[in-house]
């Protein structure tokens, strides 16, 4: 039954997806608040029916611990469902971490740091890695001033690169 119920939240939110901030924050006022009373539901008839230690209690209880959490996407238009996009973001940040595990050398790894960092900072911003690499091994040898770096972050290269 939960189950059902969450497929029912993620299509709300596949459909409203589009939406300004203020429309989705009504959307889920008016469609998934609803749902979330009916799992809420569910979860506390559940706690009561399966014993504390199984893993289904184990589960019921931490979803209970957490549920304000869990449902606080709903109150926002600016919040999302799950985290799944940042997760997304910096899953190559932690595959190189793998990598830093076979550096030669501690200023090695903190480059390769710096450089996933670079490249995962140009990708949230929109930007094509390889295109702002290329700006910026262009660019950054004439800068001279704080500004002039500050006029290279990927927030500010944005129009320039699109």
């Amino acid at each position: 039954m939960a189950l059902s119920l969450i497929q029912k939240l993620y299509a709300i939110e596949k459909a409203i997806r589009h939406l300004s901030p203020e429309e989705k924050q009504l959307q889920r006022q008016q469609k998934s608040k609803p749902i979330l009373n009916q799992i809420e539901k569910w979860m506390l008839k559940s706690i009561e029916r399966v014993l504390p230690k199984s893993l289904l209690g184990k589960a019921l209880h931490y979803m209970h611990k957490l549920w304000p959490k869990l449902t606080a996407y709903a109150d926002s238009g600016y919040t999302e469902i799950d985290n799944n996009p940042a997760e997304n973001a910096i899953r190559p940040f932690v595959l190189g971490r793998k990598n830093w595990l076979l550096s030669q050398s501690v200023k090695g790894a903190k480059s390769s740091a710096a450089l996933y960092s670079v490249i995962e900072t140009a990708k949230a911003h929109g930007l094509e890695p390889f295109k702002y690499l290329t700006l910026l091994f262009e660019k950054l040898p004439n800068v001279e001033t704080i500004e002039g770096l500050e006029g290279l972050l990927p927030w500010h290269v944005v129009d320039d690169l699109s």
